[in-house]
């Protein structure tokens, strides 16, 4: 328990080091860069590895168990510290992700009530906004769409619109809940897609930015069917839409 604590722990530091943008320009910089400014660093990024956990803290106990481990000063060892803070953190991950389960039941039970959603056997709820004349795609083709992507509480977490360019993907690339319903759609449509989240990022969420247990709203509209891609076709692989061990795990 304490190495799989002490692993995601290091993950989350190698992660920042790897995507961060520095704040000092010059190569030199950090060199310059405060004690103060330094260790308020260091708190901002223990702090956005439990912002989502669901932890309550004492901020001042925190700075001291800090100060005391450094100095050798504990009142408990390394592996009873663990221990106490990888028991709480997995007992407050438990109950968040309980909670999502009865949001998210109520949530989908209240939208499949409205008269203008289908709901299909998987449990994929959708509404067709406008009505396309073109072709549907097949699980394997590669699509072009605009789509924006929410949460439940109606936080964006994705956006094509956002970023002012449509997006290119394989549809047997994607969670199952775009492959099938991209396959509902013609070309030229426009519709809303819920997804339960065993048809999005289930148990495990996804990047921090989807939690566990979250069904997934889409506004999505396809634009085209890119049958035979030549060998140079780019294809984008954007967050919020593909599969858990794709590129979306690099995190938003």
């Amino acid at each position: 328990m304490k190495k799989m604590f002490l692993m995601a722990t290091a993950a989350m530091f190698c992660a920042v080091s790897a995507g961060a943008k520095p704040v000092y320009e010059e190569e030199d910089a950090h060199n310059a860069a405060t004690t103060e400014e330094i260790s308020y660093a260091f708190g901002v990024v223990l702090g956005s590895q439990f912002r989502d956990s669901g932890l309550s803290f004492n901020y001042e106990e925190v700075g001291k168990g800090f100060q005391d481990s450094l100095e050798g000063t504990a009142k408990t060892t390394d592996d009873e510290a663990v221990y106490l803070a990888q028991s709480a953190y997995t007992k407050a991950l438990e109950e968040k992700a309980a909670e999502n389960k009865v949001k998210e039941a109520e949530f989908l039970a209240e939208n499949a009530r409205k008269d203008t959603v289908i709901v299909t056997e998987s449990g994929l709820q959708y509404e067709v906004l406008e009505e396309g004349d073109g072709s549907k795609p097949s699980a394997d083709d590669i699509v072009q769409v605009n789509y924006e992507g929410k949460l439940i509480d109606g936080t964006v977490f994705d956006s094509s619109y956002e970023r002012g360019e449509s997006a290119e993907f394989s549809l047997n690339m994607v969670i199952e809940g775009w492959s099938e319903g991209l396959q509902l759609m013609n070309v030229g449509s426009k519709f809303r897609l819920v997804m339960p989240s065993n048809l999005a990022y289930g148990e495990s969420g996804a990047s921090g930015a989807i939690p566990p247990y979250s069904p997934l709203i889409f506004e999505v509209e396809l634009l085209a069917i890119i049958e035979q891609p030549s060998e140079d076709t780019e294809v984008v692989e954007e967050t919020g839409v593909l599969e858990e061990d794709s590129a979306y795990d690099e995190g938003l």
